[in-house]
């Protein structure tokens, strides 16, 4: 055990226990961070933060980092598996936002926050090599145990250790695997000549033959002849699920035919994704809502608590408001279960919607809907197929349910 005893104990130096760590500091809680890996590594591909998460990380003065790596998204557009143009709007600052939306790789996101926290904090705020075994708590304090031997008390402790993660696990130990959706996915990174103006996120298709979110997240340079870093997804409905292993290595057979052929008069898909080094492939998978994540001085955090579809570029920013709205908790209540209670009482509800409304009405379901009303065939113009304004609907619906529409979000108080 170290000789302090910090406030806060966080399990996890991923994306939403850094926010966290981040977070108590800026409000003067102290904090450290307990990390299973022994290394950190450039792990991931592309993610996308939304004007919700961005305001947090501006707040948290991290927005200059990230604008020097990633590529401010322009706009949002839908596409039909034939390359006919469905429906596109502004995004982050282009629609009026007050924060951009930013495309990023998760590392380049990952190492700004990293080394934010070590010059922040100190270089021992992270410790690595430290695999949560086990929590205990009493009246007074909660304890970590770690399959090094090592222990830590604090006064609360929050698992931000993932879909995977071993704290929930002990607080639900019979909750099973994640719930399989029926869909695939693979993932990787290009570099590309740069399309539609370089700052443009596309989504075509659907599921049912073969669905791709495609933007840019490394800006081109001379050492690349101009050629952007381009983040793509491919998924396709499969009746079972690949492993769930984040770093799992997939390969072109497994993909194909379902991806092939796809030339647009903007960007030839199926060449982009064949030039890629390194394909990864993962399941569409979430957890079911739970109850309650509080015990005692015990609760969750991020895809710990509430793990749900990549639909609508809103995992990480969920967890990223998760961190903010927790510290202005503890701020207000201190270090107590009462903290704990009130995160939970507001965030646990508000996830809880983004996690059913991502299994069945997020805004990629703009292509469901035009697939299905044209039965998946060409068609002349897309208003006989669906209207503008049922278009534009679906997507201001998921913007609030979200919690990032901007109303809401320019008027909301600051959580920290």
């Amino acid at each position: 055990m170290t000789a302090s005893t910090p406030d806060v104990l966080i399990v996890g130096g991923g994306i939403g226990g850094l926010a966290l760590a981040l977070s108590c500091h800026q409000a003067g809680i102290s904090c450290r961070v307990f990390e299973a890996a022994a290394e950190v590594l450039p792990l991931g591909v592309g993610i996308n933060l939304l004007p919700h998460a961005m305001r947090e990380l501006s707040e948290l003065g991290l927005a200059e980092a990230l604008a020097t790596r990633g590529i401010e998204t322009r706009e949002l557009a839908f596409y039909s598996r034939d390359g006919q143009f469905i429906f596109k709007e502004p995004r982050g600052r282009y629609a009026g936002y007050d924060w951009p939306q930013l495309s990023v790789h998760r590392a380049d996101l990952h190492r700004v926050m990293l080394e934010a926290v070590r010059e922040r904090l100190g270089a021992d705020a992270v410790r690595l090599g430290h695999r949560c075994i086990r929590v205990d708590q009493n009246p007074s304090r909660v304890t970590l145990h770690f399959d090094n031997g090592h222990f830590q008390h604090g006064n609360v402790a929050i698992g931000c250790d993932g879909i995977h993660s071993a704290v929930r696990l002990q607080l639900f130990p019979d909750q099973g695997p994640p719930q399989y959706s029926g869909v695939n996915m693979w993932r990787g990174v290009a570099r590309w000549p740069a399309f539609l103006g370089g700052a443009t996120m596309i989504s075509t298709g659907w599921m049912t033959v073969g669905k791709t979110v495609i933007y840019p997240i490394r800006p081109g340079t001379p050492e690349t002849d101009g050629k952007q870093l381009i983040n793509w997804v491919a998924e396709i409905e499969q009746p079972e699920a690949v492993r769930q292993d984040w770093t799992g290595r997939g390969r072109l057979a497994d993909m194909m035919p379902a991806f092939a052929g796809l030339t647009f008069d903007f960007l030839d898909i199926t060449a982009m994704i064949e030039s890629t080094e390194e394909i990864l492939e993962y399941p569409m998978v979430d957890r079911d809502p739970l109850e309650r994540w509080s015990f005692g001085r015990l609760t969750l955090l991020g895809d710990a608590a509430h793990p749900m579809y990549p639909r609508g570029s809103n995992g990480a920013g969920q967890a990223i408001v998760d961190a903010r709205f927790l510290t202005g908790r503890i701020r207000e209540h201190g270090a107590t279960p009462e903290a704990l209670l009130a995160y939970e009482a507001v965030r646990n509800p508000a996830t809880a919607r983004v996690v059913l409304t991502n299994r069945t009405d997020p805004p990629d379901s703009i292509l469901r809907e035009v697939w299905q009303r044209s039965g998946g065939k060409r068609f002349e113009r897309i208003e006989d197929v669906i209207s503008a304004e049922e278009l534009q609907a679906i997507s201001d619906r998921y913007k609030k349910i979200a919690g990032f529409d901007r109303e809401t979000l320019r008027a909301r108080p600051s959580f920290v």
